[in-house]
């Protein structure tokens, strides 16, 4: 029975997978505009970033919307197709759980961020327009 069960959302992934990846390219918002001045300094920002994901993964979905809404230059890194990706994020975050965003502060020192609606959080308070405007 338990082969059964795992074999049907083995095929309902197989099938539920294209539609995913289409809908999520029909509906990535528009980015939001910068100078070339503050889009390089957000860049600069976005090198301590790097996003462990699956690629099909709703979750993970939500959060590279808003990566691409906010304009961001995250590294994403697949850890259902690299195993040296799966194994970073196992060692680092403690388990293997997607999406989680890696951060490393200007110290050394890593966050391991989880939970898709805390990461777009995080990423609209530190890179949204309200952001740049008080930087400013």
């Amino acid at each position: 029975m338990r082969i059964i069960i795992r074999t049907f959302f083995r095929g309902l992934r197989l099938v539920l997978a294209p539609v995913v990846l289409i809908a999520e390219k029909l509906s990535t918002p528009k980015s939001i505009e910068r100078s070339p001045e503050e889009q390089a300094e957000v860049d600069r920002a976005c090198e301590s970033l790097a996003l462990y994901q699956f690629r099909t993964c709703p979750f993970c979905v939500k959060v590279r919307k808003e990566i691409a809404r906010l304009g961001l230059t995250i590294e994403i890194r697949d850890a259902q197709l690299h195993p040296e990706h799966r194994k970073a994020l196992a060692e680092g975050g403690g388990r293997v759980k997607v999406p989680c965003l890696k951060i490393t502060q200007d110290d050394g020192s890593e966050e391991w961020m989880y939970e898709s609606d805390a990461i777009n959080a995080w990423l609209h308070k530190r890179f949204g327009a309200e952001a740049q405007m008080s930087a400013q």
